[in-house]
């Protein structure tokens, strides 16, 4: 093999290493970003993916809201509890940790004749990924518990 003087074999192209370099660190920079949460905060991102579900129930705020408390608790863990400043009690919001995801839940009326109220929850991973199982699995949760809940 034929090699230049002072050239090592494991040594890349010292003109293509910081394009290289530049290239992976555009690549980093044009997935990354921030998304809004639910609970109107914003969490690092770095795939912009589908990571919430919303469901709608004809039940009151406070029954679908006793519903997904008694979800995330069995769960996971609860985190916080949030009512957002610029609207009425009829909005509550919630923060929990799930199988290691960051999960965020708004139970929201949307109507009171009759009376409808709306989930949406969102779920991100350790990795600030979406994570569009998890929500389903909980939204689907939560209509079981309201199920489980009117029956007894």
């Amino acid at each position: 093999m034929n090699q230049h003087p002072g050239h090592r074999p494991t040594e890349i192209c010292p003109v293509l290493n910081p394009i290289l370099l530049s290239l992976a660190a555009g690549l980093v920079l044009a997935t990354a970003g921030c998304v809004s949460t639910l609970d109107d905060s914003h969490t690092p991102a770095l795939w912009f993916g589908r990571d919430q579900f919303d469901e709608h129930f004809p039940r009151s705020v406070e029954q679908v809201y006793t519903a997904t408390t008694i979800v995330v608790n069995r769960d996971g863990a609860l985190v916080s509890e949030y009512i957002p400043h610029d609207t009425t009690n009829e909005v509550r919001c919630l923060k929990a940790r799930v199988n290691n995801c960051n999960v965020w839940i708004r139970v929201e009326a949307k109507s009171t004749s009759p009376v409808v109220t709306a989930v949406i929850v969102q779920v991100r991973t350790a990795d600030n990924v979406g994570n569009p199982v998890l929500a389903n699995q909980l939204d689907t949760e939560i209509a079981v518990q309201l199920e489980h809940m009117a029956n007894h």
